[in-house]
């Protein structure tokens, strides 16, 4: 098993950061040819997506419908810090991924990437824990 993070800022509240490179970074340094790599969002507001990777449209519309399916200052929560839509939105995303290793390359395809998920920031220090198994 090899465990590392990836640290990145976000500049904006809601927004998907492509972190593949990083991720195929981590899986070159475990030596771990077959296997997954598991990737998890540290943090309540913030989640992980495999999404369409050709253009950013796909990303906006991903956050366009969450802003839509999920508004703003409705929630039960917003009463202690205003961001009850935040913590719904990476609930139903999910913290984590697992993609397989084949022979030492993330086994996406070719339109797939992933994504960091951001849905409460601007944040300084956001943290994703890659989790490499196998051999």
């Amino acid at each position: 098993m090899y465990r590392e993070s990836i640290h990145l800022s976000t500049t904006t509240r809601e927004v998907l950061v492509d972190i593949t490179p990083q991720v195929r970074a981590v899986v070159e340094r475990s030596g771990v040819g077959n296997g997954l790599v598991n990737v998890y969002a540290q943090g309540a507001t913030a989640a992980i997506m495999i999404q369409e990777n050709w253009d950013d449209s796909v990303q906006t519309d991903v956050v366009e419908l969450l802003r839509k399916l999920i508004p703003r200052g409705v929630w039960r929560h917003d009463a202690q810090d205003g961001n009850g839509d935040s913590h719904l939105k990476a609930g139903l995303i999910g913290p984590s991924e697992s993609i397989p290793l084949i022979e030492g390359q993330l086994g996406l395809s070719t339109w797939q990437n992933v994504f960091f998920c951001e849905l409460d920031g601007p944040r300084q220090a956001r943290q994703v824990l890659c989790t490499v198994l196998g051999a």
